[in-house]
């Protein structure tokens, strides 16, 4: 699933084509390309000027001209390409935005149907704007927004594991499985470790980590294990080949040179080293004297 460098890539993509353009038409190509819920038709959005292209986490939206937002969430496999008007349509082509350009349109391609576009009101919120789907949304670690000590706090009250807080979009947004187990690498942090029994050091340390991993994955335009994450021109992330954990099973730890494993974790995978990243031991109760 596409996570925050990959879809900021995607969102600094569309804006320098669509800002300020206006939307001419909307057509819809699948039934499940809208968000499931959603009372308002997408084709409310047509004729409105977007503004600019925003982003909480891995929502983006068009700002427009009024008071609503077209949001889009690219799932498991979305794509939002700008492509020739003339060019053929791609098989699994959802929906088709005309902004009046002669040349060019951008079409919302989803092979999994995870994904999804959807017309939303706006709420106010921290004296912002934000689409109703994505309100309860906390911000990522490159918002303004973003609170450190109280990510930090809201992460040590939990007796989860440390991973399962950092996948948890309500404390802090954007990271998915891949930068969870890239950061837990970097910060030398057991995935199953619970978050209760970490110190506020080592949480600073994991969300530097946080920050760190995805500032490079951004640079290199995201990770890219196949041709379901492309950006907006059809290019695919090249920050695969930097990974340290995630999809490395079986190959040495390019710190320590022990092999790197992979465990089940809620209906995921977590890759990480067993001798970097070793789990605490549980104390022993100490014995009572007679």
């Amino acid at each position: 699933m596409p996570e925050l460098p990959e879809v900021e890539t995607v969102r600094r993509g569309l804006a320098l084509y669509v800002t300020g353009k206006r939307i001419k038409r909307l057509e819809i190509l699948h039934p499940r390309a809208t968000r499931s819920g959603s009372t308002i038709s997408l084709k409310s959005v047509e004729g409105a000027r977007i503004t600019d292209v925003a982003r909480r986490g891995k929502f983006l939206w068009f700002v427009l001209d009024r008071e609503l937002a077209l949001v889009g969430h690219l799932g498991m496999s979305g794509q939002m390409l700008i492509v020739p008007k003339n060019s053929e349509l791609e098989r699994h082509t959802r929906i088709r935005i005309d902004f009046g350009d002669k040349k060019l349109e951008l079409r919302f391609i989803d092979q999994r149907t995870f994904g999804w576009m959807s017309a939303e009101p706006l709420r106010k919120q921290d004296e912002k704007y934000l689409p109703e789907c994505c309100a309860h949304i906390a911000p990522d670690i490159f918002s303004e927004e973003f609170d450190k000590a109280r990510v930090i706090g809201e992460i040590k009250r939990r007796k989860i594991e440390i991973k399962k807080a950092l996948l948890n979009q309500e404390i802090m947004s954007g990271v998915g499985n891949i930068y969870a187990d890239e950061a837990l690498w970097y910060a030398k942090v057991h995935p199953e470790r619970l978050s209760s029994s970490l110190s506020e050091s080592e949480l600073a340390e994991i969300l530097r980590a946080v920050k760190k991993v995805m500032k490079s994955a951004l640079k290199q335009g995201g990770t890219s294990f196949d041709d379901l994450y492309i950006n907006v021109n059809g290019e695919s992330g090249y920050f695969e080949v930097s990974l340290r954990a995630y999809g490395r099973e079986d190959e040495p730890c390019r710190r320590c040179g022990a092999l790197i494993r992979r465990i089940n974790f809620a209906n995921r995978s977590s890759h990480f080293c067993p001798v970097c990243q070793r789990a605490r031991k549980s104390r022993k109760p100490a014995k009572k004297r007679g």
